[in-house]
């Protein structure tokens, strides 16, 4: 699609799955706590029942590993009638230690195109996420240097980037967000009147599934790899 990114000054990043990988782990988990659970139940009702557990919670835990791991706990306690060992409830525990202690993996072309444009564009990270997750794995990235801001939301909704925008005084029309979600990071920033580039990532998490008409929505822009957005912007 034809694209003007030529009043852009600032850009967004997403970090989990647009600079790091995120999901996949989430996903290995799963199948470890499935196993964990299949005494009780089949992995399929394991899965759905966690998911549930999980969307039930997010209002109070928000989003991120430990809220997963309670998530799990619960969904254990659930699905077992309250007979879970002490031993399995621990082994839950440790596999969410093990995603909170897992190295940063950071995906595919996305130092060079920060060392590209740190120059030319005001960058900031604006993520979802645990607060003290989110802030060692920037730190554990390296990334840092590259960024004048760092926030992480309760959520991504227009009213949670209108909010930022205008506290960091941020003109919508000069603001392009770079992010894997449709949902978080595409829709809604097209709907505060500013631009948005998707770059999906293999796993999606079924949360920030969107509707087939939503996918459709062309005044965005979407790539196959961070990097080609030099294409766009460094020229």
């Amino acid at each position: 699609m034809e694209v003007d990114f030529s009043n852009i000054k600032v850009i967004g990043f997403d970090a989990d799955d647009t600079l790091w990988v995120n999901e996949t782990y989430f996903r290995d988990t799963e199948e470890r706590f499935a196993e964990l659970l299949e005494d009780y139940e089949t992995k399929n009702k394991v899965d759905q029942e966690l998911f549930k557990m999980e969307m039930a919670n997010l209002e109070i835990y928000g989003y991120g590993i430990k809220g997963f791991m309670l998530s799990m706990i619960e969904s254990a306690l659930d699905l077992s009638n309250n007979q879970i060992s002490q031993e399995i409830i621990s082994q839950i525990l440790e596999l969410g230690k093990k995603m909170i202690a897992h190295p940063v993996e950071l995906l595919d072309g996305v130092e060079e195109v920060l060392s590209q444009l740190v120059d030319k564009y005001r960058l900031i990270v604006l993520t979802k996420g645990d607060l003290l997750d989110q802030e060692r794995k920037l730190e554990k990235s390296g990334l840092s240097k590259y960024f004048h801001h760092v926030e992480v939301l309760s959520d991504k909704k227009e009213t949670n980037y209108s909010n930022l925008l205008e506290h960091l005084n941020i003109d919508v029309k000069e603001f392009l967000m770079i992010g894997n979600s449709l949902k978080s990071d595409v829709l809604p920033i097209l709907n505060i009147g500013a631009k948005a580039v998707h770059v999906p990532f293999h796993t999606t998490w079924a949360h920030e599934m969107v509707s087939e008409e939503d996918e459709l929505v062309n005044n965005h822009l979407k790539l196959n790899s961070l990097k080609d957005i030099l294409k766009y912007l460094d020229n």
